[in-house]
Order: structure tokens, then C-alpha cells, then sequence
């Protein structure tokens, strides 16, 4: 009898003594699991930034390409610079820059200093336009002021490239030469920018050939005697005014 009551109280001891192991036990496994929780919980944060981030970088992604496009299109919609533009309009054959149109025009064309319907007015180089400026003379409204077709003229409300019609110049020489003039500032009616230094009007026929002028209705109007402009010039306008009627701002 003691012997089996020292087994039971051994088995009985075992027993209480396994009962706080397996109480440590647990609760130390409850401790570990709220860390585990936490990590998880923090990696699965991570994640969701990590993804957004590369979602957002994949969405800057096409940005360039469109800024690409943008520059090209605008690119694109130049427009025409004075030079091709007196070309396309008057049938002239002269090369150059604008301001090399009045030497090189030499034993070609006719040049004076006096405006007619057709001709080309040449700009010098000077200040903010090295390159120089040619217009076409649309119509002659007196002695000191005419209406030009010209290209590239920038100014308020007008965009580099355009093409602008009836633009009123007038003669700003002291010896009312056309050697000096001002030009008509954007759509504004009546007001001119600064003045322009000219070498004259280039006539679109070969040299020595005159033209008589005669007073209508107020104004000066010029008639030819010897020899019509190039028959080419009127083409070249119908050409123009229907390739380029959609740049035009007038």
C-alpha cells in the first residue's frame, strides 16, 4: 500500500508539475502570435505601398511620349516664312534670305522706289530682323501708304509663321522715297510699329520697263505700259490663297 501510494503521489506530482508546463507553454505561444500578427500585418502594409508606388511609376510612364507628340504637332504648325511665301505668291525666282532679295534681284527684275500691285517691298537687315523682311504690295491706296501680303510678321494677337493680308504700311522717309516705313501693329487699324529701313520695291517683270501712274478716286493707281507681270503670278496666287487660306489671319 505505501508503495502504490508513493506511485500515485509521484504520478499525481508529474502530473501538477505538467500542468504548469503546458500553461507556459501556451501562453508563451499566445505572446510569439500577436508578433507574428504584427509583422504580417506590417509586411501586408508594405505591400499595398510598394504596389501603389509602382503603379503610380507605371502610370507617369506614357507622360513622355505625349510631351514628344506635343512638340512635334506644335512643330508642325510652323507656318510659312516670308521668303517662300513672296516666292509662292509672285512666281519670283530669287534665292536668298530676305534681306539678299534686292542685289540678287539684279538684272532679273526691275527695281525702283516707287509701289505697284504685285511688287515685292524688301526689307533691309536691321535691330531684332537680320535676316531682313520682303512683303507683296496687294494694292496701292495713296503715295504713302499701300497694303502688303507678307508671312512671319509677328505682333499681338499673331503667331510667328502666320500669314497676314491687306496689312496697311506707309512711307515713314523724310524724301518720301520708301526708304524708311512703318507697319500696321497686329489687327489694329491705324497704328504702327517702329521703323523699318527698305532698299525698295522689287517689280515682278525684267528691267526697263515702265510704268505710268494716274489718280482714281483720290488714290494713285499705277498702270503698266510696256509689259504685264509674269503671267505665272497669277497662278501662284490661286496656289497660295488655297494652300495657305487656313494659316491666314485675314
Amino acid at each position: 500500500m505505501r508503495a502504490k501510494s508513493a506511485s500515485m503521489a509521484f504520478v499525481v506530482l508529474l502530473a501538477g508539475a505538467s500542468v504548469p508546463l503546458l500553461m507556459t507553454s501556451e501562453a508563451e505561444a499566445a505572446r510569439s502570435q500577436p508578433q507574428a500578427n504584427s509583422s504580417q500585418k506590417q509586411q501586408s502594409n508594405h505591400r499595398p505601398a510598394a504596389a501603389a508606388a509602382s503603379s503610380k511609376h507605371s502610370a507617369s510612364k506614357p507622360a513622355a511620349p505625349a510631351r514628344r507628340q506635343a512638340v512635334a504637332s506644335q512643330q508642325s504648325r510652323g507656318g510659312i516664312s516670308c521668303v517662300p511665301y513672296a516666292r509662292m505668291v509672285t512666281g519670283m525666282d530669287i534665292s536668298g534670305n530676305a534681306y539678299a532679295w534686292w542685289g540678287n534681284a539684279a538684272g532679273s527684275y526691275a527695281r525702283g522706289k516707287m509701289p505697284e500691285p504685285g511688287s515685292v517691298l524688301a526689307f533691309r537687315s536691321s535691330g531684332g530682323m537680320r535676316s531682313g523682311h520682303v512683303a507683296v504690295v496687294s494694292r496701292v491706296v495713296s503715295r504713302r501708304e499701300v497694303l502688303i501680303d507678307h508671312a512671319n510678321w509677328e505682333g499681338p494677337g499673331i503667331r510667328k509663321g502666320t500669314v497676314m493680308r491687306g496689312v496697311s504700311v506707309i512711307d515713314a522717309s523724310d524724301n518720301n522715297d520708301w526708304s524708311v516705313v512703318r507697319v500696321q501693329v497686329g489687327h489694329s487699324a491705324g497704328s504702327y510699329g517702329r521703323e523699318y529701313p527698305t532698299y525698295g520695291f522689287i517689280y515682278n517683270r525684267r528691267p526697263g520697263h515702265m510704268l505710268a501712274s494716274t489718280t482714281v478716286n483720290g488714290g494713285e493707281q499705277l498702270e503698266e505700259l510696256a509689259e504685264a507681270p509674269s503671267p505665272h503670278a497669277v497662278e501662284h496666287m490661286n496656289l497660295t490663297l488655297e494652300t495657305l487660306g487656313g494659316n491666314a489671319s485675314r
